[in-house]
This record gives C-alpha cells, sequence and structure tokens, in this order.
C-alpha cells in the first residue's frame, strides 16, 4: 500500500491488514503493555518502516537491544522459521531481512558520538526540572539567565553557572532590588544540586560543540531515513536527566523547525520510550508544557510516539492527542489493574466482532489491539492483529560491531573532541585580572581600603605590602563608603571568599567584571 506502512493484521480471528498512513504519522502514537508484551519488537518495526520511506527517526535504547537496527536479520537467528510462518500468515510477501542505516549517540560520549548543549539552550525551566529545585530555588535561577542576558556573559557549561551564582549570592541585597528577593540557601541550594548533577555524568553534557538538530535528520545514499539511537542503558540510571534531555530536544525541535503543515510524511519520528519517566512527579507546569509541544509540533512535521507500559502513565490531554495506537497485553490481577484495562479500553473506537477489553487481556506476545487514523484524520476501527517480523537482527550488537558503526558514521570526528569556548566564567576571570591590577594602583595610599585589593594579593596578586602607609579614616571618607557601589560593595566581600582553588578562581573572575563596569 503505498503512502502507508504496515504494521500486521490478517490471520484466524484477525481482522484486516493494519497500515499506518503516513500522511498521519505526524499526529503522534502510542505503543503501550506490560513488561515482555512485545513493544520493543513494535517500536523497531515502526523505525525500520519509517526508514524504508525516507523519514529519519530518533529513540531511545533503554535495553541495549534496539542496536540491532544496523544489522540485518539472518536465517540462522533462533526464530527464523517463527517469523517465515508469521511472514506468512499475515499476507507479508514483501518480507526480507536488511540492515538500516544507524547513528549512536551516547550523553557520556561512551557508546555513540556525544551530545551536549549549552546551559542556555537548556533554560531555566527544564534546568529547574532536572535539578528538581523548589520555587523559590527556580526563581533564582530565573534571575541567573536574566543576568546573563544582561551581562553578555554566555552560559555554555556548569562552570558559567557557579560563576554566575556565586555573583548573584554575593550580591544577593542588590539583585533584590531589582528582581526580587534572592537568598543565600536558595543559592547554596541550587550549588549542591548542581554537584549532585555533575557527579552523576551530567557535566558532559553541558557544553560545545552542541548537538545541530539538522544532523538527526539525514538520509543515506540511498535515500532511507537514518535512524539516531541514543544509548540510555546508562542513562536510565539518572532518569531525570534522561527525561530532561528528551524534552529539551523535543522543545528545541519545536523552536527551530519551520512551519509545514499537513507533510505527505514526517520530517522526523521521535520514539520516547519508558515515558512515564517524563511524567513521574512532574510538576503541572512541566506537564502543559509537554502538552503544548505534543499539540503543536505536528505541524512542524514531527511525529512524536510514546512507549509505556500502561496508558495511564500519560496524562489525559496528552494521551488525547495520540491518534495512532498500538496496545499490546494488560495484566488485571488487581482491582486498581482492571479499572485501568478499562479505561484502556475506552480508548478505543469499537468493535461489534469482540470486546476491546477482553481482547487487551488475552492477547499474546507479538499481537496487539491497534487503531490507526483512517482517511480525514478519523481513529480506526479497534482491531486484534498479528505485528510483522522485524526485518533487522533482534536483540543487540557486540562491542567491536558497535565500534566499527560508529568509525563509519559520517559524523565521526564532529563532536568527538570537547571544545572550551570563551564564556561566562572566562570573561570574568579576565575582568578580575583588570580589576586586580586597578586596585593595586590606588590602594598604596589606603592601608585600609581594600580588603578586597589583599584579596587579590592573597589570590594571586602582585601588590607589595611595603608601600604601605597607615593612615587614619577621614569623615569624607567613611561618608562615601555609605554610597558605596555593588562593585565595591562585592569588592569588600572578595576578602571572605574562602575555599578550594577553583572557589577562588571564580570569585576573582566575578570581581573584575563589577569595577570594570563602573
Amino acid at each position: 500500500m503505498d503512502g502507508a506502512i504496515f504494521v500486521g493484521g490478517g490471520g484466524p480471528d484477525h481482522g484486516e491488514p493494519q497500515h499506518l498512513l503516513l500522511k498521519y504519522a505526524n499526529r503522534h502514537g502510542l505503543i503501550a503493555g506490560a513488561t515482555g508484551t512485545g513493544k520493543t519488537v513494535t517500536l523497531q518495526i515502526l523505525a525500520e518502516s519509517f526508514s524504508a520511506n525516507g523519514v529519519p527517526v530518533v529513540l531511545a535504547d533503554v535495553k541495549g537491544d534496539l542496536a540491532g537496527l544496523a544489522m540485518a536479520g539472518s536465517a540462522a537467528f533462533k526464530l527464523h522459521d517463527a517469523f517465515m510462518s508469521r511472514a506468512a500468515t499475515i499476507g507479508f510477501s514483501d518480507y526480507r531481512y536488511e540492515a538500516f542505516p544507524v547513528t549512536f549517540w551516547d550523553l557520556f560520549g561512551e557508546q555513540g558520538h556525544p551530545i551536549r548543549t549549552t546551559v542556555a539552550e537548556m533554560g531555566p525551566l527544564m534546568l529547574s526540572r532536572l535539578l528538581e529545585l523548589t520555587d523559590a530555588q527556580e526563581g533564582v535561577m530565573n534571575i541567573a539567565f536574566r543576568l546573563a542576558d544582561e551581562e553578555g556573559l554566555a552560559l555554555l557549561d556548569l562552570k558559567d553557572l557557579r560563576a554566575l551564582l556565586v555573583f548573584i549570592g554575593e550580591n544577593a541585597d542588590e539583585i533584590g532590588l531589582r528582581y526580587g528577593n534572592v537568598s543565600a540557601a536558595s543559592v547554596g541550594a541550587i550549588q549542591r544540586q548542581l554537584l549532585v548533577l555533575e557527579n552523576q555524568g551530567a557535566s558532559q553534557f553541558f557544553g560545545e560543540p552542541a548537538l545541530e538538530l539538522a544532523d538527526l535528520m539525514t538520509t543515506d545514499g540511498a535515500g532511507r531515513g537514518r535512524i539516531n539511537i541514543l544509548a540510555a542503558d546508562r542513562l536510565m540510571a539518572s532518569p531525570r536527566l534522561y527525561a530532561t534531555f528528551l524534552l529539551w530536544l523535543l522543545s528545541e525541535l519545536f523552536e527551530e523547525l519551520p512551519e509545514v503543515g499537513n507533510p505527505d510524511k514526517p520530517r522526523l519520528v521521535f520514539f520516547f520510550d519508558e515515558a512515564h519517566l517524563l511524567f513521574d512527579d512532574a510538576p503541572k507546569p512541566l506537564i502543559d508544557k509537554v502538552e503544548q509541544v505534543a499539540r503543536l509540533i505536528r505541524s512542524k512535521g514531527v511525529g512524536v510516539y510514546f512507549i509505556t507500559q500502561n496508558p495511564a502513565d500519560v496524562p489525559e490531554d496528552i494521551l488525547g492527542q495520540l491518534g495512532n495506537r498500538v496496545q499490546h497485553a494488560l495484566r488485571a490481577f488487581t482491582a486498581k489493574d482492571r479499572k485501568e484495562l478499562r479505561q484502556a479500553a475506552q480508548n478505543y473506537r469499537d468493535n461489534p466482532r469482540f470486546s476491546i477489553e477482553d481482547a487487551i487481556r488475552e492477547v499474546g506476545t507479538g499481537e496487539a489491539v491497534t487503531s490507526f487514523l483512517e482517511a480525514k484524520g478519523v481513529p480506526g476501527v479497534a482491531e486484534r492483529s498479528l505485528i510483522r517480523p522485524p526485518s533487522s537482527r533482534l536483540g543487540t550488537i557486540t562491542p567491536a560491531e558497535r565500534a566499527a558503526l560508529i568509525a563509519a558514521s559520517p559524523l565521526q570526528g564532529k563532536y568527538d573532541t570537547p571544545l572550551d569556548r570563551d564564556s561566562a566564567f572566562e570573561k570574568l576571570q579576565r575582568r578580575a585580572e583588570a580589576a586586580a591590577q586597578e586596585a593595586e594602583e590606588k590602594a598604596p595610599a589606603e592601608p585600609d581600603a581594600d580588603d578586597g585589593y589583599r584579596a587579590a594579593r592573597r589570590y594571586g596578586g602582585s601588590y607589595s605590602r611595603a608601600t604601605r602607609v597607615q593612615a587614619p579614616r577621614s569623615p569624607a571618607r567613611s561618608s562615601s563608603r555609605r554610597s558605596d557601589s555593588v562593585a565595591e560593595t562585592f569588592a569588600k566581600s572578595f576578602a571572605r571568599q574562602l575555599g578550594s582553588r577553583t572557589g577562588r578562581a571564580v570569585v576573582r573572575g566575578i570581581l573584575g567584571g563589577l569595577f570594570k563596569s563602573r
């Protein structure tokens, strides 16, 4: 069938062959079912089919068994006979083994090309979600981003953000007059959460070169869409980082891609495995953002497919946006299970030939209740369908095979070497050096003039104490100190800044910016 993906169907006690129409594939979808019922294989055959039709795909490999998309299936595989029998039963005459173009990605840079983004691109909302901040702490994060914009300080990596937070903490009173109250406790809590994030390896995610979205939307020489596989087995140990990264990626696609209306096929299809991780304990503003992206991103030609164990894992407002559905078996051992089973059945258009609730309970592995959008976007009648077998390898690949595929990737070398471009931390350091020199020129005649100057000496300044002259403080000077600028106030607080060598460098960097801005 032209312009459609064959998903399955046919066979005894089953309905007509089931097709997902490409022109409605950007209306999003859901793959649900209990563990071991075949969700991963369904995801695999959909990724294959989109790729074969020239549609790039992004998916997360949570268990490590989707890497097989890069290798062709084999007659030596133990399920070969079962696959051939299933293909014959459902009338899949074009079934054959083949490999698909795959690009491997890894936030940690171990099992694929590194993926990076900058702190600025992540933004305060998603960064606050990632750090599990309170409302007050999120307010401080918003202030930090606003100040970075006003001061022209690029927030690229975590050390840039740390430097800015130190500045906010040291100048809380002055900043509070402009943007609202800033407490040292909130700043300290954010710094602690950033430390936890760094210990989880997230510091590798923030930096440059940042991911270019165009590299996710390419085809191979034969016109097949590339399948971008994110290694997520280690990432799943930090589920909040996993969910936040995928939400960030969706948001970036939404913001950067132009409107295309209703294309003949999607520009990109995005599979969100373990979708419940996005919504567990998520604040309402974040869920509202996901709903907004899901509702509007289809006009950009992007289809989003959620994979989860139970449709109840997805908020109702978002579930209503998912027009193409594959429901594998749900178990009903408890009263809660039976209630969720009934709710899942109510999401489908009734079929007079069978009870949808009974079918969802009874379908076996590799079988599902399916419903795809038909002409004019009308939901199709629910059908019991045998899912077609995959053409690529079922299961994972060896480390040697993965290494060979990464080495042959067209993106080899583009993202592998991190960059440390001139940004907030470096700029603040240079300003500090200039400030220390300026303080050195002023301080010899001012014996107690500058605690900050003495600190500059301690942290690397070149002032000679032998030139200092003791002198009493004059009334006029006392009066001038009552009108200290933010820069002078911060200079004095500089002397009190203690800590590690890195902490001293951060404070030294902040000092210079304040003097230079006067």
